[in-house]
């Protein structure tokens, strides 16, 4: 496994924590495979009843790393960036994740699959798909309208827009804002709480609040997928990508 994602079992939580803090914990394919290795492997581990994502105070994610994301670009559903989506929005044990400063795309995306979510006060949520030629990915084009409204989704993916933690928080996206140096060890500490109820009771209660839209939402993601795909071989992601990695501003006038 990549030491770019730590992890450590204590007391029935698995914490994975994001550690490439120079790169602001932006993920690569090589990432994307230690995580969802990691979560395949605690679905079966009796000795993990709780699994928590991390980052550092200062940053959860920055969203995948562009120059390595489009070397190759993801394909089928056995990519490691689609497996990842696909592992972490079926996963049965109890998620938690604590979030501090910015968490961009899937730094957002992956956490409407969580179950119980703390941001630090410096969080800043978005998903600017749009402003990269490219479109919503794990199911966040069903879930984002659900949970934020159509406007406030609309406004996050359509405009590319970031919401600030006091936003995440009146939409439910995370359960509780604390200072972002208290951030993990909170989220650590609601999951030990997870982690001495009864697992199978867990579980079951996990399976009934998602059962109603589960098939809706995998569906969702291959469709994303799909698109996805599409769009990231497309003439606005490639002038997206080729500005960034020139730290110049896009140009879609004539796209």
């Amino acid at each position: 496994m990549t030491t770019e994602i730590l992890t450590h079992v204590e007391r029935g939580v698995m914490t994975l924590t994001l550690n490439r803090l120079d790169r602001k914990n932006a993920i690569t394919t090589a990432m994307y495979s230690a995580i969802a290795d990691a979560l395949m492997a605690a679905q079966v581990d009796a000795a993990v009843r709780v699994v928590l994502v991390q980052g550092h105070e200062t940053v959860f994610s920055a969203g995948n790393d562009i120059g390595d994301f489009i070397k190759p670009p993801p394909a089928g559903a056995e990519s490691p960036a689609f497996r990842f989506l696909h592992v972490i929005a079926t996963f049965p044990k109890p998620l938690v994740a604590a979030v501090c400063g910015p968490a961009v795309g899937v730094g957002t995306t992956m956490l409407f699959h969580c179950d119980l979510v703390y941001a630090g006060d410096n969080a800043a949520f978005s998903m600017p798909f749009v402003n990269l030629g490219l479109c919503p990915e794990a199911a966040a084009s069903l879930l984002a309208p659900q949970m934020l409204g159509y406007h406030r989704a609309a406004e996050a993916l359509l405009l590319g827009e970031p919401f600030m933690a006091e936003a995440a928080l009146e939409v439910g996206l995370v359960n509780r804002i604390v200072p972002p140096t208290e951030a993990n060890a909170v989220a650590q500490a609601a999951a030990r709480k997870l982690a001495v109820k009864p697992i199978e009771s867990l579980m079951e209660t996990k399976r009934l609040m998602k059962k109603g839209q589960q098939q809706l939402v995998l569906q969702q993601m291959a469709d994303e997928r799909v698109s996805f795909s599409r769009l990231l071989a497309g003439p606005a992601a490639k002038e997206a990508f080729g500005a960034f990695m020139d730290k110049r501003t896009p140009d879609f006038s004539k796209l």
